[in-house]
């Protein structure tokens, strides 16, 4: 019981900065938000056009990707392990809030159908390594990190990274060619 009480903890979290983010953007930022450059037309035909080279991608991407980790791991060494899982999760709801107002306010329903793609495939290896080390931060010392978790955890954030590099450009061009 006390495990579904705590994974409740999460979803209310994330549902709580989804819609602090969504008000954000639309009450605060909505007309910084109409003026600024992103998703529009002439980006987007730039991102199609462009050569990516992926192995700068791959560092960029590994850099962006395990920065957060490395300062959670550095706050699971704390006290303030829980609060951080916590304010995390937060944020990524307004993160998530605030990016799909954008992408409905300049280009409507397939500025949400592009946002999901461009979560694709990696979203899922990204997810379960997160919630690996978000549970474990949250749970702690009722749960233990262990061996198996840290290769399961560097799988999975590995399999993401690559996935975000090689395969997520080549849905998205696709995609956004047919626009």
């Amino acid at each position: 019981m006390k495990i579904r009480e705590n994974k409740k903890y999460f979803v209310l979290c994330y549902m709580a900065g989804f819609f602090i983010g969504i008000l954000y953007a639309n009450l605060v930022s909505g007309d910084y938000i109409a003026s600024i450059g992103i998703l529009d037309d002439y980006f987007l035909e730039q991102y199609v056009q462009m050569e990516l080279n992926t192995a700068e991608f791959l560092w960029y991407a590994a850099y962006l990707r395990l920065l957060p980790v490395m300062l959670l791991f550095a706050a699971g060494c704390t006290k303030l392990r829980k609060g951080a899982a916590l304010a995390y999760i937060v944020w990524t709801g307004f993160s998530s809030g605030m990016i799909l107002v954008t992408a409905v306010m300049k280009m409507g329903v397939k500025g949400i159908i592009l946002c999901l793609l461009c979560l694709l495939p990696q979203f899922i290896c990204y997810v379960a390594g997160y919630l690996m080390l978000l549970w474990f931060l949250f749970a702690y010392p009722a749960v233990r990190w262990n061996v198996s978790k840290t290769v399961c955890f560097a799988l999975f954030m590995l399999t993401g990274i690559l996935l975000e590099c090689y395969v997520n450009p080549v849905i998205v061009k696709m995609f956004l060619r047919t626009l």
